[in-house]
């Protein structure tokens, strides 16, 4: 059975400016508060532009403005004047100037001021999902901007936590909030369903903490840390205040939320270009109650797989596993059509063996030639991962982890290389 049902036209036929993501650091200087460490998408480090328009959504989406007329230059502004434009942004959430915040500004207005112009672009693609969503939950439109620093607007980023979409959530925290993930199905990579998922999370950090500096904060570091950091900072409960007790990514992660909604609104007065956005064809959705492959809708329906899958990132093969439950298939209105007509014969037949092609069969283990040396692995620590939990799932022991790694104790972080074996 097949229900059509139209979804939000904006969406359209791109998804997804594919950057890479994870973090990187940048220390700043003696002007700055004292030992902090700015953590920023690595997927903002971007310096070709050409790089990042090598993708099927970008190349049909993306364009340069060539009546934009700039000297490229990026003028300087005094303390007074940052301030004042931070306090015109029509926000609910207070955006204060200080030097955390003009150290992340100066970044994106100048080495990442081209990656910030594919932003302007691919934010055309983005805000109405965001705002929508957040709308629906009554949460601070600016928030929009979170996305940004999270993962430069990439659905299918993954963080070298594990940490997926637009909204980089952990497995946990995404099936806590209603996101299915399997091996065939991951909708942390729906922008859609993940920004809902996302701005429930959000409203229900706010109701922890009455206050949305720290319900920022803790959707980065988690909860538990924002209330160890409120407790060594006497109660204080004012992001600043607390600010030197908190994790280093998370010291920097509402100063990179700040500076992105200086920049996003402030671009012109740094000389930024955005890239300009084409209007994508408007795209419906459908719901599949059987198996089908993409390879078949490609081939049916007069749609590429590329742009098939850039629609549908949730889908972590090209099976779209109906018969599990129903799914959603987006796609333009033609293809849908075509869908439509195509009757049974799109479908995967009934007694074919489903188990999705990309899925590689296990290698047998080499054994070690006379004179080799087994290559020991490594895994990279999850966030909230013990080394209990990293020595269960690689079959081993926590003695043999600490001695392996040289570590003494149980101290272990969230991006730490481990070796298992």
């Amino acid at each position: 059975m097949i229900t059509k049902y139209k979804i939000i036209k904006a969406y359209g036929s791109l998804l997804l400016l594919l950057f890479a993501f994870s973090p990187f650091q940048l220390l700043m200087g003696q002007e700055a508060e004292e030992d902090s460490t700015l953590v920023l998408p690595e997927g903002m480090q971007q310096k070709e532009i050409d790089s990042l328009l090598v993708e099927w959504q970008n190349r049909n989406f993306l364009f340069f403005d060539e009546s934009c007329e700039t000297t490229g230059q990026n003028p300087e502004f005094d303390a007074a004047t940052y301030a004042h434009r931070l306090r015109r942004l029509p926000n609910v959430i207070d955006m204060p100037y200080n030097n955390v915040v003009q150290k992340y500004i100066d970044l994106y207005s100048g080495r990442l001021r081209n990656s910030v112009a594919v932003l302007l672009g691919a934010s055309n693609f983005y805000n109405p999902i965001l705002e929508e969503a957040l709308e629906s939950y009554q949460i601070p439109l600016e928030l929009r901007y979170l996305p940004i620093i999270e993962s430069a607007l990439n659905p299918t980023a993954v963080s070298r936590a594990g940490a997926v979409g637009l909204w980089q959530f952990m497995i946990g925290t995404g099936k806590q909030y209603g996101l299915e993930v399997t091996s065939l199905i991951d909708e942390r990579r729906d922008p859609i369903k993940a920004s809902y998922a996302a701005a429930r999370y959000l409203h229900d950090l706010y109701a922890i903490f009455g206050d949305w500096t720290l319900a920022i904060a803790s959707y980065n570091c988690g909860p538990n840390n924002i209330l160890k950091a409120i407790k060594r900072a006497g109660g204080a409960k004012d992001y600043w205040e607390i600010y030197p007790y908190l994790p280093a990514e998370t010291r920097g992660y509402v100063p990179a939320f700040i500076a992105a909604n200086y920049i996003m609104n402030y671009y012109c007065d740094h000389n930024i270009c955005p890239i300009n956005t084409k209007l994508p064809m408007g795209t419906d959705t459908i719901q599949v109650s059987r198996n089908v492959r993409m390879e078949r809708i490609s081939e049916l329906c007069g749609i590429s797989g590329e742009e098939l899958r850039a629609l549908n990132p949730q889908y972590r093969t090209s099976l779209i596993p109906g018969e599990i439950h129903p799914c959603t298939l987006r796609m333009p209105s033609a293809a849908i059509n075509a869908f439509i007509e195509a009757g049974d014969s799109i479908y995967v037949p009934a007694n074919e063996n489903i188990i999705p092609r990309e899925i590689p069969v296990a290698e047998k283990p080499r054994r070690k030639g006379r004179g080799q040396t087994a290559r020991g692995s490594s895994v990279t620590v999850r966030n909230g991962d013990t080394l209990s939990d990293i020595a269960r799932r690689n079959h081993t022991t926590v003695a043999k982890l600490q001695k392996l790694n040289g570590i003494k104790g149980s101290n272990i972080r969230a991006g730490q290389k481990i070796r298992v074996n």
